[in-house]
């Protein structure tokens, strides 16, 4: 069973543009994040898809495999999708291009949990949280699951509502860290389908598969990932990568 990652870098982000080429360290940030994705047991092969001839001449420069992809691409499993359409492959994982520090472990667990849950047509990855300010931002993901770690809907806000008061437990709340392993019959299907309502509400692309009637099984990790969209999460990122330099 062959398992390709797919890292989706689009140079143009909106809030940081060209954050993928940021220099941390004497390497671009979408060099750790192919590193740690290739420390990763379970997966075969890695993959850079991007829209910018700058992002594959420096990825090519540091040895990784590229594939360009169209502009057009709306998001970043449609620009997997592209990417993969004509690789033979029965799962693939999608790597967000901007979290130097996802747990190649994690991504292991999610590929085993497919290859485990024949139920799920997608797997992500999710985190206890920890404290109140990210329970409250709307930046943070949050997602509620069921008794069989099945999500049962991602949003925004805080969910649950904790009627009984507002006081704070980590009990209660867990995060959602924005990597996922999809089939890849799903993952061609999925991205032919048009955003759905709740989607468009939440801005998540995710809920577009449980709105359709998908499973996503959720794999618990114990440890955290940040997605660099600010200059304060480069600072964040670098203080922690600089530890283990």
């Amino acid at each position: 069973m062959k398992v390709i990652g797919v890292i989706p870098a689009r140079y143009g982000s909106t809030r940081l543009k060209g954050k993928v080429l940021i220099n941390i360290f004497g390497k671009p940030l979408i060099q750790h994040v192919w590193e740690k994705a290739k420390q990763a047991k379970m997966i075969d092969e890695v993959i850079i898809a991007t829209d910018s001839e700058k992002v594959k001449g420096v990825c090519q420069g540091f040895g990784a495999r590229v594939v360009l992809t169209s502009k057009d691409c709306q998001s970043g499993s449609d620009r997997i999708a592209e990417a993969v359409k004509d690789i033979q492959a029965a799962i693939i994982v999608n790597i967000q291009g901007d979290e130097p520090l996802m747990d190649p472990g994690a991504m292991d667990d999610l590929v085993k949990c497919l290859i485990k849950e024949s139920r799920a047509s997608v797997a992500t990855v999710i985190k206890r949280l920890e404290n109140r300010r990210e329970v409250d931002n709307p930046n943070v993901v949050k997602v509620v699951i069921c008794k069989d770690h099945y999500a049962l809907y991602f949003s925004r806000s805080r969910i649950p509502f904790n009627r009984d008061g507002e006081k704070f437990t980590k009990l209660l709340y867990y995060k959602h860290l924005g990597i996922y392993a999809y089939r890849k019959s799903f993952l061609i299907g999925f991205n032919k389908l048009p955003a759905s309502r709740l989607e468009g509400i939440e801005k998540l692309e995710q809920l577009r598969i449980l709105e359709s009637g998908y499973a996503i099984k959720t794999v618990i990790t114990d440890k955290d990932s940040i997605g660099v969209d600010t200059a304060e999460d480069l600072k964040r990122v670098k203080a922690i990568l600089k530890k283990g330099v």
